[in-house]
């Protein structure tokens, strides 16, 4: 039997959505062992006071496998 967990990440980009969601994974990836799904639940944008892009972001939910050890 395997339990695992969900986690909120939002990730952040100044280039596109999927680089702020690679952004995401890598952190996780950094401190997380187990890594299974990722869903991306929503993209929404940052913009300054003329109304220009000025970041990219993905709100993922990662699911990881916590170890039996």
């Amino acid at each position: 039997m395997s339990v695992y967990k969900v986690i909120e990440l939002i990730g952040t980009s100044e280039e596109s959505w999927e680089d702020a969601a690679r952004q995401a994974v890598e952190k996780a990836r950094s401190s997380l062992r187990n890594l299974r799904i990722v869903e991306v639940n929503k993209l929404d944008l940052k913009l300054d006071e003329q109304g220009r892009i000025v970041a990219y972001r993905a709100r993922l939910d990662v699911s990881f496998k916590y170890d039996d050890t």
